[in-house]
């Protein structure tokens, strides 16, 4: 069977497919271990301590002298966890199609093609970025760029900076460009900000997450999960900006003009940049040939299972494929589950 993927989803679905006995493949478009980690920003860090923040099977070590791991020893934690299991990754390995053949799936590849009978696609959001049809966008002069291409302050020295999104993204590369006390930032958002109590990080998150999950399955009325807590985890670079009174967001601009923004009021800002922090789209277009998706770009499943294809599986891509089921450590459930039903459906 094949695994499309070999990020931090692709790697546990790996680990549970070999302690199921089953031969496998992961094909991973990046030539790197690491995943998605190892495009982040330089000043990203977890929002949970490293042994809350573990695949299955091995815990993260702890990274000196920080409590919350950065993006790097993720990388360093993914890489090592790939050779330590020997998980059988090809790197720089691109799926381009999934198709029907029979009893078997074709998976396409720019290196070859597999026959597969069973398919886990892990690819994540990352490589999807969504941007806003925001008018004027087309019009502004200036560098516009997306949280997948961000990496430092060092880049935006003496400029004006305006900052779009509110979720977790939006936050902290609003608190790592001001707090450089160099760049002058405007952070733009929907609706007010809500960040979460200081006491809250990934571990409780995930309880949360999981809490709803339960609760949807049994019959019981919505939680409200995690966005019933608030938007944004006060990690320690975001909570200084804020209490240094330096995260004020304003509401949404009316449109973008060759040099700025223009307000509701009428008033304008200028800016030589805008960080667009928002969000991303399963990046599911090697599934296109299959003719599964659903309302909002989602794949109908049942759990991991597609519904219209028993065969795949997807992981990673948020709760509509387990519950936390894009973070680290809530990413080991959904896959066991996965591997379990796939080994079911190869035995019958």
């Amino acid at each position: 069977m094949v695994v499309v993927g070999g990020g931090q989803a692709g790697l546990a679905a790996g680990y549970h497919l070999r302690r199921q006995g089953l031969d496998f493949v992961i094909l991973d478009a990046d030539p790197a271990p690491g995943g998605a980690w190892q495009h982040m920003w330089d000043s990203l860090h977890l929002f949970s301590p490293a042994e809350h923040s573990s695949l299955p099977g091995r815990l993260m070590p702890v990274q000196t002298g920080e409590t919350y791991p950065g993006a790097g020893h993720v990388v360093d934690y993914l890489a090592d966890y790939e050779k330590r299991y020997d998980l059988p990754v090809q790197h720089g390995t691109r799926v381009d199609a999934v198709r029907r053949d029979g009893e078997r799936l074709l998976v396409e590849a720019d290196t070859g093609t597999w026959r597969a009978r069973a398919v886990v696609s892990a690819t994540g959001p990352w490589s999807r970025p969504f941007l806003p049809a925001v008018p004027g966008r087309g019009v502004f002069t200036g560098r516009q760029l997306h949280t997948v291409n961000y990496r430092s302050p060092a880049d935006f020295a003496g400029q004006r900076v305006v900052v779009v999104g509110g979720g977790n993204s939006g936050a902290q590369i609003t608190a790592d460009l001001a707090l450089d006390g160099n760049i002058e930032v405007t952070w733009v958002t929907q609706r007010p900000p809500q960040f979460l109590a200081d006491d809250i990080d990934g571990r409780a998150l995930f309880d949360v997450a999981t809490a709803r999950r339960r609760a949807l399955d049994a019959g019981r009325s919505d939680t409200g999960g995690i966005a019933s807590l608030g938007d944004i985890v006060a990690v320690p670079p975001v909570r200084a900006a804020r209490d240094a009174g330096l995260l004020h967001a304003k509401p949404m601009f009316s449109r973008l003009t060759e040099d700025g923004v223009r307000w509701a009021d009428g008033s304008h800002t200028g800016a030589d940049a805008v960080i667009w922090c928002t969000g991303f789209r399963p990046a599911l277009a090697h599934l296109a040939p299959l003719g599964l998706r659903g309302p909002r770009g989602h794949v109908p499943t049942d759990g991991t299972r597609a519904l219209g294809e028993p065969r795949l599986h997807l992981l990673g891509y948020g709760d509509w494929t387990g519950p936390a089921s894009a973070t680290l450590i809530g990413v080991g459930r959904p896959a066991r589950d996965a591997a379990r039903q796939i080994a079911q459906l190869l035995s019958s």
